[in-house]
């Protein structure tokens, strides 16, 4: 059947309760009734999120992605492939989603600062240990976040309107000047632009 694709853009979120979709709250954009009673309400402050109703068989922007970070199919041989030549910045190339589907700024960071190799690095320059190595620790740090909630800095809340915690084990996003909590390291987190989005990272644990 038919099919909706839903994007939560940088500041959407659903909430799941029935009162509140008698309220109408600002930014409360959509509201799904259900059958059963109660709604799922779309929130989104800063409506860069979109809604896509697919035809059976269509993929519509779902065809443009690459694979979902905690599926098999994101492997480290398949991000080896996919960077392959590539000249741009790890941490930028990261972000593009027809390399890796949902990957956002903060876990790019963290996830690189685990595998201790630096967002400005070429990404044709990462070998296929690295490639592994790196996989391991995004997968990891998803687990991490998604365990703790989510990570709540301005906007996002859990679907029962709750905050996440996953910002409390931060070691570089949102750290600059501070020093790495690294027990082996005497570095301190720096901040860069890349691609007009904030990048932390320790330049001596990261290579």
């Amino acid at each position: 059947g038919e099919r909706l694709l839903m994007h939560l853009g940088m500041s959407g979120s659903f909430i799941v309760g029935g009162a509140r979709a008698k309220q109408n709250p600002k930014h409360d954009h959509v509201i799904f009734e259900m059958s059963g009673g109660g709604a799922v309400i779309y929130n989104d402050p800063r409506r860069f999120g979109f809604m896509e109703l697919l035809a059976p068989g269509e993929e519509g922007r779902l065809a443009e992605l690459g694979p979902e970070p905690l599926s098999n199919r994101f492997n480290g041989l398949a991000l080896a492939a996919a960077l392959e030549g590539r000249k741009s910045p790890v941490k930028t190339a990261l972000l593009d989603q027809r390399i890796v589907a949902g990957l956002g700024n903060i876990y790019v960071c963290e996830a690189l600062y685990a595998a201790h190799i630096l967002p400005h690095r070429p990404a044709g320059s990462l070998t296929e240990t690295e490639c592994e190595a790196l996989v391991q620790q995004i997968k990891a740090v998803l687990a991490r976040a998604i365990a703790a909630g989510g990570s709540s800095l301005k906007d996002f809340v859990g679907t029962q309107g709750t905050l996440g915690y996953f910002q409390h084990s931060f070691f570089v996003y949102d750290r600059g000047g501070q020093d790495c909590l690294s027990p082996d390291c005497s570095g301190v987190v720096e901040r860069l632009k890349q691609s007009g989005r904030s990048t932390f990272f320790c330049p001596r644990c990261q290579k």
